[in-house]
């Protein structure tokens, strides 16, 4: 996976770089191991950490912020399909083919979304699920598209089938909206050049280590340890910035609940 592959390659450099460090140390002059030059190294070292770690946690607040909007989203696009439905029903007989088509592709959105969960029932057999992180998928958007033409095909009877019609129509747009707001979410927001950037400072902070560092054994691990934390965190943010992608993913609750309200069956209102 994406976010395995680089949080192991940014643990990988980390510990290169202070495999170098340990590596330059017997190369230094001594005069440069004055204790005033290992000072102010420690300083300069102390001011790259501090500064390191509030771009991390910038990183982190930044990717956990565009986590919670893909799922505010998804649930709004749930809701919104439910709304579409609701209208659908009410227009009556007229609209049982939209609904079922509404239906389709709802449960092939829960299957190619989420692959790795059980896919939904009766209707799952009707789309073909695509799989991995690409939500833009052609087959569904072609069926949801399909949707939304028949729905301007509809023929009212009456002056309430006509303004439900209108409803519809705008309802649609709602969820198409909404739709491509979702597959732009869930692309990855990190910047390259920014992520190697940080990547490098990381690395010039874990070389002054190398070089500056005791050579015993609880120097070492402490050095790998901080490479792990980092690591873990890189994996984290790298993450919750592919919010369909990996093991931190949304849950596919709120569009399994749309599907369970579009499969009711209709109740008739007691007189």
């Amino acid at each position: 996976m994406h976010e395995i592959a680089s949080a192991l390659l940014v643990f990988v450099l980390l510990l290169g770089g202070t495999g170098l460090g340990v590596l330059l140390r017997p190369l230094v002059p001594e005069e440069h191991k004055a204790h005033e030059t290992v000072q102010l190294v420690q300083l300069v070292v102390g001011m790259l950490v501090t500064f390191a770690a509030l771009v991390l946690g910038l990183l982190t607040a930044s990717a956990k912020s565009s986590f919670d909007d893909a799922t505010t989203t998804l649930r709004t696009y749930a809701a919104e399909l439910i709304q579409l439905d609701t209208r659908l029903r009410d227009y009556g007989d007229g609209a049982n083919d939209v609904r079922a088509r509404l239906r389709s592709y709802t449960a092939g959105a829960i299957a190619s979304t989420w692959p790795a969960d059980a896919p939904p029932g009766d209707y799952y057999p009707r789309v073909r699920a695509q799989g991995g992180d690409d939500l833009e998928s052609t087959q569904l958007g072609v069926l949801l598209d399909s949707v939304g033409r028949e729905i301007r095909a509809l023929a009212p009877r009456d002056r309430y089938e006509s303004a439900l019609v209108g409803e519809l129509a705008t309802q649609f747009e709602r969820v198409s909206d909404t739709r491509w707001r979702l597959i732009e979410e869930a692309h990855s927001s990190i910047s390259k050049p920014f992520f190697t950037m940080l990547t490098l400072w990381l690395i010039v902070i874990f070389l002054s280590f190398g070089l500056i560092a005791p050579r015993n054994a609880l120097a070492l691990v402490t050095i790998m340890l901080g490479a792990v934390s980092i690591a873990s965190a890189v994996y984290v943010i790298v993450d919750l910035d592919t919010p369909f992608d990996g093991p931190i993913v949304i849950a596919s609750d709120s569009m399994r609940d749309a599907l369970a309200h579009m499969s009711r069956p209709q109740t008739a209102l007691a007189p």
